[in-house]
């Protein structure tokens, strides 16, 4: 769920103006899972924009506050939301962990790097949402640490059903910036796509497992 479609907008403009977001309907990218996609997502890149990477601290920020209250403390999902988790955290002058995929091997194999107490109260940071199984992965490791997961917060979503249904069944509220929906729009409005290439990015939106290019 977007916070609002303003920021939905805003949140598409600027992803696109740095390519941290790609739509190549006609030369599609293959994803790690072997899906054939028109999108490409890198949010890490919003690191490398100061104005842009400004605009996604402060807006996250001010939306977490707004929505939930601050938490005691912020988390990011290792390893795309580690950066810039840590700025919301500066941002709301609030302590930061973040969590890892799994335990460490060696040293102290921590899984949750930083401190957190039992009982306190964590809005967890992620860059993007797909089927939202790796970002449930950190929300399950910090239950288990006995912490009070308020939300989790994501720069954008892919908007897949499975997605919606992974963290209804967790029962963890998930809010974005932007999403899939209003970066078509925005795409389209401003001329980086046509009519026919957002028919075709709306169709692989809507079953991506089986979609092909041709």
């Amino acid at each position: 769920m977007i916070f609002n479609k303003e920021t939905a907008k805003k949140t598409a403009e600027v992803l696109l103006q740095i390519n941290a977001i790609k739509l190549q309907p006609k030369a599609p990218f293959t994803w790690a899972s072997g899906w054939k996609s028109p999108i490409y997502c890198d949010n890490r890149i919003v690191l490398s924009y100061p104005l842009i990477r400004n605009y996604i601290r402060e807006t996250m920020a001010k939306h977490i506050e707004a929505h939930y209250g601050k938490p005691d403390v912020v988390a990011g999902v290792a390893t795309g939301a580690i950066g810039i988790g840590a700025l919301v955290a500066e941002y709301l002058n609030l302590p930061f962990i973040y969590v890892r995929p799994e335990a460490k091997k060696h040293g102290r194999q921590n899984q949750i790097e930083g401190h957190i107490e039992s009982g306190q109260s964590v809005v967890v940071v992620e860059d993007l949402i797909s089927t939202g199984k790796s970002s449930l992965n950190a929300v399950a490791a910090l239950k288990e640490a006995d912490v009070n997961v308020k939300g989790m917060v994501a720069i954008f979503s892919y908007g897949f059903e499975v997605a919606e249904k992974n963290f209804n069944d967790a029962n963890i509220e998930l809010h974005t910036l932007g999403n899939y929906e209003n970066l078509l729009e925005q795409a389209l409005e401003t001329n980086y796509i046509t009519k026919a290439e957002q028919d075709i990015l709306a169709q692989w939106n809507a079953n991506p497992s089986e979609w092909n290019a041709n």
